[in-house]
């Protein structure tokens, strides 16, 4: 085992003992879970303990749903009647702070969810441009509504308006970049936001607590820990939550949904499972689809719900795409996150080695052999990935999202087979496309395009750039987010309109002239 550099190491645990909850970080008196990682600091493998977190349940649900409902407090609360600019201010307030805590964010995310120090600095440094980007791109919002428009004889000022009470529910494998995705966007619009940290990634909050609380007015944003069913269940079923904003499992976003007492009233911003397939045709830039594929269906050990988690190869082309892949695979190298040029990881998760052993042995079983020599190799914390061929309908692997280490591959002799498994499959997010002649790309890609959201053609899948609208079909997406359609998820169109006459006419000048209104103005924001 190599040595912990110094400034990576765990000296003492971080007992996370407060809660955000109406403006203040309120102590917490009651149970906490300890918060392990995977990751050993020792020479005999053991999980580190990293800290604790509060096991908070109904009372506190309840009271963060309250502080929330109250700030909003139907629309008339400071922040959904504040001023742009001004909740602007509170959003870069926010964000210079945030920037101190880069070090130590970047650490817990290294320990908490296994990801390497270049992806965990990656992470952190785009979430901070996704920030900066978004309020740009409000302030051009807007910049464009603020005007009137005459038609048919009605004067009318169109804005974008809040919702209400936001719960938002981020994943452990982007914790911070894919949760802000939903948090900032949600809070800069006007809405309040209650935000429970992810089962993993959840120390690495911690160090943002005070600049959440500093930044903003009490009750914009509360944070509560704890079990979904503990705290999410009681928090919908309140009725008080105006959209449920989710970034994980289908399973969880019904359970939440069901338990809200009017779900016409509830909005869905919500990212889910993907099953994203590869498709290799047989004239197909063979070095650069292995490259993109290798990327593809490993980067941070397949724990991404944008990862190729299925290779379909051209059955003439199979055994070359097999054999060079294999290899690529096998020299992937396995170490601590910190470790220089690491690719595989640790997996946070400790039931996720066994999980992807029970689908590579079912694939075994039902007719796969692994083609690569390291292939399921197991150690404490860890599976080597296993590419497995060849793959039918028959292996979990092929239906299941196995979000970890695992590569089915399987060939095809005619296009339509896995436009076919394609059409026939719960999930449409991406697709990736290798190929060059554009007489048989140009079909495809009008095809493929009525069956996912983005079709990435010789490139492996992915979010970014984040100006680029990120959903999905079926049961792999509800909404778009993007720094422009997450503005527009997480509000409504609203407007004031009057007769175009000079008794309202004087009306609308006076409004104007005295800018009174927060919502009744033409300034232009620079």
């Amino acid at each position: 085992m190599n040595p912990i550099p110094s400034e990576f190491q765990i000296t003492k645990p971080l007992h996370q003992d407060t809660y955000l909850v109406n403006g203040e970080l309120k102590k917490w008196q009651g149970q906490s879970t300890s918060v392990f990682s995977t990751i050993s600091s020792t020479e005999n493998y053991a999980p580190t303990l990293l800290g604790s977190i509060p096991s908070m349940g109904e009372k506190e649900a309840l009271e963060v749903i309250d502080a929330a409902a109250n700030a909003y407090d139907n629309g008339q609360g400071l922040w959904p009647t504040m001023k742009v600019v001004d909740r602007i201010k509170c959003m870069e307030n926010f964000v210079n702070q945030m920037m101190a805590t880069r070090s130590e964010v970047v650490k817990f995310l290294m320990w908490e969810i296994g990801k390497s120090l270049g992806d965990s600095e990656k992470e952190f440094d785009r979430t901070v441009e996704y920030i900066q980007l978004t309020i740009d791109d409000y302030k051009q919002l807007d910049r464009d509504c603020a005007h009137f428009s005459k038609r048919q004889g009605i004067n009318a000022m169109v804005r974008r308006g809040p919702l209400g009470v936001v719960l938002c529910l981020g994943p452990y494998n982007y914790p911070l970049n894919e949760t802000f995705s939903l948090l900032i966007p949600a809070i800069i619009m006007g809405n309040t936001v209650i935000f429970k940290p992810a089962k993993h990634g959840v120390l690495l909050i911690s160090p943002l607590l005070e600049a959440f609380r500093s930044s903003f007015p009490k009750g914009v944003i509360n944070i509560v820990y704890g079990r979904g069913r503990d705290v999410a269940s009681p928090i919908m079923k309140s009725g008080k939550v105006s959209i449920l904003a989710l970034i994980g499992n289908s399973k969880s976003a019904i359970a939440l949904q069901d338990q809200h007492p009017n779900k016409n009233r509830l909005r869905l911003v919500l990212g889910l499972e993907a099953k994203n397939p590869a498709i290799i045709l047989p004239d197909a830039d063979l070095d650069l689809a292995i490259q993109e594929c290798v990327a593809g269906s490993l980067s941070f050990n397949g724990q991404r719900c944008t990862a190729l988690k299925i290779i379909y190869v051209h059955e003439s082309i199979a055994s070359e795409f097999n054999r060079c892949f294999a290899e690529k695979v096998d020299a992937l190298t396995f170490g601590n996150p910190w470790e220089k040029g690491v690719f595989l990881t640790p997996l946070p998760e400790k039931e996720k080695p066994e999980y992807i052993q029970e689908l590579i042995d079912d694939a075994i079983q039902n007719g796969a052999k692994i083609v690569n020599s390291k292939g399921g190799s197991k150690s404490d914390n860890f599976i080597f990935p296993a590419v497995l061929f060849p793959i039918n309908k028959k292996m979990r692997v092929y239906h299941e999202e196995q979000f970890g280490p695992v590569v089915p591959v399987l060939t095809f002799k005619n296009i339509q087979e896995p436009l076919d498994d394609m059409a026939e499959s719960n999930y449409g997010q991406q697709v990736s496309l290798f190929g060059k002649d554009i007489k048989t790309i140009a079909p495809l890609i009008d095809t493929l395009v009525n069956l996912v959201c983005r079709v990435n053609l010789n490139s492996s899948c992915q979010r970014g750039p984040d100006v680029y609208p990120f959903t999905g079909r079926n049961d792999s997406a509800v909404g778009t987010l993007s720094i422009y359609d997450a503005l527009r998820s997480f509000s409504i169109r609203t407007f004031v309109a009057s007769k175009d006459n000079e008794y309202n006419n004087a009306i609308l000048q006076e409004l104007l002239n005295s800018k009174v209104s927060n919502f009744i103005n033409t300034d232009y924001i620079l």
